[in-house]
């Protein structure tokens, strides 16, 4: 039988590419957004027969919205450090309490399994060995503050008939259907097609897990399929290595076309620094990433040339997010309300399937 994946964050730069994957593995799949980008990375895939798009706020999920799913992959976030800062309670109100209830919504409605898609950021600064999931959390910013109590609630509800698991994704990086260029190799990508230079933040010397979007993808599907004793109320790092700024920007110089010139750049003290161990999914789920920053760039600078991605200020969240926030009647705003005044499944429900009654 057909298994149905609620994903959560659908129309989001990990959301967009783990969806198409989805549909690939057989899935059938109900993409959940409040599509603040818009609506264009699910394009090419809105007629897909196994593909429900439902639009709405995770602060207000209309009754039903996980009716009839067998799981649900959360990636439901304001994202990133800069993001979360830009309104604390704007934050708290989506990446902490719209997490937490959206996992009570799913327990209630019978779903099995629900996988949380966290931050290698709640770790903060550790210096010296590799950190594990064992090691104490010390979340420096706010964005990693709300991820570690959303994961601890979500935890908290794993039981015998109701699997959770969340995933500590390092620092993502590829292109994707909803492309972002303020994570950092794809800024580097982008900084060395279009001006020629690559700046580094600080001295390079922090360290950053880091992980292609594709493979953050594959993580999930093998997180979906794995036994409850493998994955039960489990916590794991996924990420492929761990690099310096500096390396990170040595790995672009060499796969661009072109010789970037490289600069730093002061803009303070970042104290994030941290190496962070993948062994545990390694040896637990058999999963290890394959995409290299090298790849990823090769992608991302061919894409910029045929115009499949572009520089607009969408992909750079943080300004997106703040036009959205200056924007009064519009925007992200506070209210319990459906994005958009819309309710119910936007394009197809596919054939014999009950489509979410939106109430």
């Amino acid at each position: 039988m057909q298994r149905t994946v609620a994903v959560t964050g659908a129309g989001g730069y990990i959301g967009s590419v783990l969806v198409a994957q989805l549909l690939k593995s057989g899935y059938r799949v109900r993409a959940i957004d409040a599509f603040f980008f818009g609506h264009q990375s699910l394009r090419c895939l809105r007629d897909h027969p196994a593909l429900e798009i439902l639009q709405c706020d995770i602060r207000n999920f209309p009754p039903g919205v996980f009716d009839y799913c067998d799981f649900v992959v959360d990636l439901a976030a304001l994202s990133n450090d800069p993001s979360g800062d830009l309104n604390p309670e704007l934050t708290r109100s989506i990446n902490e309490r719209g997490r937490i209830a959206s996992v009570v919504i799913a327990e209630r409605s019978g779903v099995k399994r629900y996988i949380f898609a966290s931050s290698c950021a709640v770790y903060g600064e550790h210096i010296g060995s590799d950190v594990d999931e064992e090691f104490a959390l010390r979340p420096l910013t706010l964005y990693a503050e709300t991820c570690a109590r959303a994961e601890e609630a979500v935890l908290s509800r794993n039981s015998s008939v109701f699997s959770t698991v969340s995933l500590r994704n390092g620092t993502v990086f590829g292109l994707s259907p909803r492309m972002r260029f303020d994570l950092v190799v794809n800024k580097m990508a982008l900084d060395a097609y279009e001006l020629g230079c690559i700046s580094l933040a600080g001295n390079g010397v922090q360290w950053r897990p880091l992980i292609h979007v594709d493979d953050v993808a594959r993580a999930i599907l093998i997180a979906l399929d794995a036994p409850d004793a493998t994955i039960a109320g489990q916590v794991f790092n996924i990420g492929y290595e761990n690099f310096q700024i500096s390396e990170i920007a040595y790995q672009v110089w060499l796969a661009s076309d072109s010789a970037p010139t490289v600069s730093f750049v002061d803009i303070g003290e970042d104290r994030r620094n941290y190496r962070v161990s993948f062994a545990k999914a390694e040896v637990r789920l058999a999963f290890r990433a394959h995409r290299s920053i090298g790849s990823a760039v090769s992608d991302i600078q061919e894409a910029l040339r045929d115009g499949r991605a572009g520089n607009a200020l969408c992909c750079h969240t943080v300004e997106w997010y703040r036009s959205l926030l200056a924007a009064k009647g519009t925007g992200l705003g506070f209210a319990n309300r459906h994005v958009s005044g819309k309710t119910g499944l936007v394009g197809s429900a596919g054939p014999n399937r009950p489509r979410v009654s939106a109430r």
